[in-house]
């Protein structure tokens, strides 16, 4: 699995940038409350991504309105929210204290200052995800 970058207006959307190729899937309750909390680190090429509602959640289909927190994370990250496949807000996230959220139906979350050249109206994929 790979989590892959196209930025808007990209010239071919079937190719892109890989963010990271080590990606795991929040797979259950559990996994999701849990996050990245008690972790001392993650590998630069790592991803962990959420999938947190449908698009038919939340007003016109915009997602679920969803928070990320950094308690317990001891580390800052990138967080990526989709709608679909495109971008409606990109945030860096300090240790501790970070708090974000927007309307999405996937959290992306990785290392920080891998998600610089991310801007809301790109494409970001999850690819190999079943």
């Amino acid at each position: 699995m790979r989590v892959v970058h196209v930025p808007d207006g990209g010239e071919d959307p079937a190719s892109g940038t890989v963010l990271a190729s080590d990606v795991e899937v929040a797979d259950s309750t559990l996994a999701l409350a849990r996050g990245l909390r008690f972790r001392s680190s993650i590998p630069d090429d790592y991803a962990f991504v959420m999938r947190v509602g449908g698009a038919s959640i939340g007003p016109a289909g915009e997602g679920a309105r969803t928070l990320v927190d950094m308690l317990f994370v001891p580390f800052p990250i990138d967080v990526v929210w989709l709608r679909g496949t495109t971008v409606v807000t990109v945030e860096t996230l300090r240790p501790w204290l970070g708090v974000g959220y927007a309307r999405a139906d996937t959290i992306v979350e990785l290392p920080a200052g891998a998600a610089t050249d991310v801007a809301v109206g790109d494409t970001v994929r999850v690819e190999g995800a079943g």
